[in-house]
């Protein structure tokens, strides 16, 4: 999804809308802490770690929770991930497996699956069954702060340095999908990924930094590109390009999980052609096309990399106990 415009603005009319809107917004958050204090959740026979976050949009999450899986499975331990699937088709409980697309599981268990197995289910507590049954000895949760079905051993949530916590509002009012006091009050650790102070209101938790870093791919020194990305916050991607030192000649942005069409990318290949330029995008956008929608595109992949990754191993062996 485009974060609305209200969200930003200043002026008179988006101010009254913002604040036409926070009522709603309040009900909303409401509903949450009534789920939260109702919930029976189910308890996995195996830890249960949840990498979520308080906003919608891009906040690095689906990155940290890579490098989180990839610390354990060094520790010698099978993690897998369980994902609602947005934007698939598929309810689940189902493993994900090669023959997948993202409009059956949704683009970000096809980008978790290159890391460790990927279990996506609506139901969390299926999806955990199905999970330990298939040899998972810890999951990582790719989201699910707000959802209640299922206990956590260990809360992490991510939140973007520059975007913080938005306007402060709650949903449709602002990116908030729930108050950042009552989300962190449920939270073990926060991970602040990029640079610049964070108010964490209410919260004496442990805090991590960790930064997104892009693998950097020489050829595209130098180069004329036209850059495309359907994420959270296509503009840090851009800004990246930028930073390579690439030509970048023209950007295109689309909606958050957007699902290109044929004739989408024949405009954008077009346009590079015309260009004479590479035509380059994120893993998240590569991982929605096809085979043959891929030929002739650039791919430029993220990583998490945590800055104080002691503190993050302490975490862990509590949990699960020391590599």
């Amino acid at each position: 999804m485009h974060a609305p415009e209200i969200w930003e603005r200043q002026d008179f009319w988006s101010r009254l809308a913002v604040a036409t809107l926070t009522p709603l917004g309040w009900i909303y958050g409401a509903s949450v802490a009534w789920k939260a204090h109702n919930a029976a959740p189910y308890h996995a026979p195996v830890p249960v770690i949840c990498i979520g976050n308080l906003t919608v949009g891009g906040t690095g999450k689906t990155p940290v929770a890579i490098a989180i899986a990839r610390a354990l499975a060094a520790r010698g331990r099978r993690p897998f991930f369980l994902s609602r699937g947005y934007g698939g088709k598929l309810h689940g409980p189902i493993m994900v497996v090669p023959k997948h697309r993202a409009e059956d599981v949704g683009d970000e268990p096809l980008l978790l699956a290159a890391a460790a197995p990927v279990i996506v289910s609506r139901n969390r507590a299926e999806g955990a069954r199905l999970a330990v049954e298939h040899g998972a000895d810890v999951i990582v949760m790719d989201d699910g702060h707000q959802n209640f079905t299922i206990t956590k051993d260990l809360s992490l949530i991510v939140v973007d340095a520059e975007q913080k916590f938005g306007n402060g509002n709650i949903l449709p009012a602002g990116p908030l999908r729930e108050s950042a006091s009552q989300g962190l009050a449920r939270a073990d650790a926060v991970v602040v990924v990029g640079d610049g102070e964070l108010p964490l209101p209410g919260f004496g938790g442990l805090v991590l930094r960790a930064h997104l870093t892009h693998v950097e791919i020489p050829a595209l020194k130098g180069r004329r590109l036209v850059a495309f990305a359907g994420i959270g916050r296509p503009e840090k991607f851009f800004r990246s390009l930028h930073a390579f030192g690439a030509d970048v000649a023209a950007t295109k942005r689309f909606g958050d999980h957007h699902l290109y069409t044929v004739s989408e990318i024949a405009r954008l290949k077009a346009t590079a052609r015309a260009a004479n330029a590479l035509l380059v995008t994120t893993e998240k956008d590569y991982v929605r096309m096809t085979e043959s929608e891929r030929e002739g595109i650039v791919v430029l992949p993220v990583r998490a990399a945590i800055d104080n990754m002691s503190a993050l191993e302490l975490l862990l062996d509590r949990l699960v106990g020391p590599r």
